[in-house]
């Protein structure tokens, strides 16, 4: 639906090519790496995603903003992208659950959007040739201007981005009383002795915590930078790696830690960026993306059995610098680039994708039911073992 109070706003992408279209949203100038998302919903999501960080996010998906915003659907305490691109953009939502409009929760969020631009070509362009760099403004309408700008800005291999999205402090995540957030009737909890897991915080979402305590784990969450040994002064039953943004081989001091933490031999899990700094760990290698895997409907598998996942990530692990003693789990069937692995000998296992994700899909949830089975069995031995 047009607005045409919208003042005019330009697109430019490093490589020269100009969109222009309408602002909504904040005004400005905003810098980032430009990525699609090919979801079908879930754009509140993907704002307030911190793995999303320093990106700019084309929705593939023609119309935005119909359902609006809420506070529950949001996955940290505000949107983390640089900038939206949209088709078309809704004003006015209709959804019993919203309580502001899109536009308006970015202008307050001070995140410029441009919408009415050709988003199909637009995709086509980043498949084509790969992500890039590029700006968006309402204040800079020269194209040659604000291109100046956007070849100045760094690229994103090599960034390490996670100081701008870890917690400051340590925390423990309470679950919300409801039960809104279930992917099934009843709890997951199997009623036995609560574990405690140690959650590192490379850019976590909330539903991760809200699943890990749907099953039961009393989950401390830390900052990216803690030390190992003060993870390991909680006693943890697990160690959990989240997700986050950037180049994980940009973020040295989290795989020293992961180092560490491999020879305490308590199990742990990694998602997405925690799949990369825990394969990095064990000596694999990692790799930029073409233009990344966005969206909720990638398929991972590895014999007949598919999962059809959310994922979000623009590196991948190069399948060829794994050590013997890890084995791959899953591929994305899209381009057989690694989405799981697991240690052959150590409770130790990471996907690339997002099991806990919200919306969905929800075909992977197991491995959280996983991640507490090797808990509660590496407990168990360690307990026989004092005996």
């Amino acid at each position: 639906m047009p607005i045409s109070s919208d003042a005019p706003a330009l697109l430019v992408l490093a490589d020269g090519t100009v969109y222009r279209g309408r602002s909504f949203g904040a005004t400005g100038t905003t810098i980032g790496e430009v990525v699609f998302n090919t979801g079908m919903t879930g754009y509140q999501e993907v704002l307030t995603d911190p793995s999303y960080c320093g990106q700019i996010v084309t929705f593939t998906y023609p119309e935005l903003g119909n359902v609006g915003v809420n506070p529950d659907d949001e996955e940290s305490h505000h949107p983390h992208v640089k900038g939206a691109i949209a088709r078309n953009i809704c004003p006015r939502p209709s959804n019993w659950r919203s309580t502001q409009s899109l536009p308006d929760y970015l202008k307050q969020h001070n995140i410029p959007g441009i919408y009415g631009i050709d988003t199909r070509a637009l995709t086509r362009k980043l498949r084509s040739i790969g992500s890039m760099n590029g700006g968006i403004s309402t204040e800079i309408l020269d194209p040659e201007e604000l291109l100046i700008k956007v070849q100045a800005a760094p690229s994103m291999a090599g960034l390490n981005l996670v100081p701008h999205v870890s917690t400051a402090e340590p925390y423990e995540w309470t679950q919300p009383t409801d039960t809104a957030w279930e992917f099934s009737s009843g709890t997951n909890h199997d009623g036995g002795e609560a574990l405690t897991v140690v959650a590192i915080d490379f850019g976590v979402k909330r539903n991760i915590l809200r699943r890990l305590a749907s099953y039961g784990c009393k989950v401390i969450v830390v900052p990216a930078n803690t030390p190992p040994e003060d993870i390991l002064k909680y006693d943890p039953d697990g160690i959990f790696l989240s997700n986050g943004p950037g180049d994980p081989a940009a973020v040295r001091e989290g795989m020293e830690t992961a180092k560490v933490l491999l020879e305490s031999q308590k199990p742990m899990f990694g998602i997405c960026m925690g799949h990369q700094i825990l394969g990095r760990s064990l000596g694999a290698s990692t790799f930029k993306l073409k233009f990344g895997h966005r969206g909720l409907n990638q398929p991972c598998g590895l014999t007949q059995q598919v999962e059809i996942t959310s994922q979000n990530h623009g590196f991948a692990i190069d399948a060829d610098s794994l050590a013997a003693d890890v084995e791959i789990t899953h591929l994305n069937l899209n381009d057989r680039t690694v989405a799981g692995l697991k240690h052959k000998s150590l409770p130790l296992f990471s996907v690339q994708y997002h099991p806990e994700a919200s919306p969905g899909p929800h075909d992977a949830d197991y491995l959280f039911e996983n991640f507490v089975k090797a808990m509660r069995q590496s407990k168990g031995q360690g307990l026989r073992g004092n005996g």
